[in-house]
């Protein structure tokens, strides 16, 4: 028997399949040391399940922007540093980046006042 698919959450809430559902919901929902789970079980495809139904736009906006702009640096900077491109390419990669991280960083700031 395969494993059914990740789910995967959208911009709108969206529902799971009932196979997804059996195979990333854990039996037993505990809570240890202040996480949701069970056991050691591997909790991605649980919470993929939670963001899809839930959908990006609606935890987004239960949520800091600046959180959610803080993740979004943190994962680009990790996929920068791995980029296999000239130095100058790379360079001006980051340069760019820098530069958007920056404005969005003014806007956030602006509308969390």
């Amino acid at each position: 028997m395969t494993q059914p698919s990740l789910p995967q959450p959208q911009l709108e809430s969206a529902g799971i399949t009932s196979e997804q559902y059996f195979e990333f919901t854990p039996e037993k929902l505990e809570l240890s040391d202040g996480y949701l789970g069970y056991g050691g079980q591997d909790q991605l495809g649980f919470h993929l399940a939670v963001l899809t139904n839930m959908g990006l736009l609606s935890a987004i906006q239960h949520t800091g922007l600046s959180l959610w702009l803080e993740a979004l640096d943190h994962c680009i900077r990790e996929k920068l540093a791995s980029v296999n491109a000239d130095p100058e390419v790379a360079e001006a990669m980051l340069n760019r980046f820098n530069r958007a991280m920056a404005d969005l960083t003014a806007v956030i700031e602006y509308l969390e006042k």
